[in-house]
């Protein structure tokens, strides 16, 4: 692949931004990416910039799944119990709770699941 600028001269590099092969004499260091020389750096050091907060964001929402996954499963086991407990006393109803508390447990373990996938 040569340069795009220069076509005379073999490519060391391809643009992060354009994707265009550059030579050394095109090419221009922006974050820990190449750029077009005087013509792209300064988007390709946003996008780095964007994927970093990116990243950062991720390890957030992996967070976020593990604080709800906590939520549901300890009021999943409440509603649960309290379904399962008062049966003879409410009859139907509590069937109705036991299954709200089943209901939580599983979005516990589909949250799990979920921030598995951030780590």
């Amino acid at each position: 692949m040569n340069c795009y600028y220069h076509p005379d001269k073999p490519a060391i590099a391809l643009c992060k931004y354009c994707q265009r092969g550059l030579c050394p004499d095109c090419a221009a260091h922006a974050g820990d990416s190449l750029a077009c020389k005087n013509l792209h750096e300064e988007q390709v050091r946003t996008m780095e910039a964007l994927m970093q907060r990116n990243i950062l964001q991720s390890k957030r929402v992996g967070s976020d799944y593990l604080r709800n996954t906590i939520f549901y499963g300890v009021v999943g086991i409440l509603f649960t119990a309290f379904g399962i407990s008062q049966f003879n006393w409410l009859g139907l109803q509590a069937l109705v709770y036991a299954a709200i508390g089943l209901a939580l447990l599983w979005a516990a373990v589909a949250n799990y699941l979920e921030s598995r996938k951030y780590k």
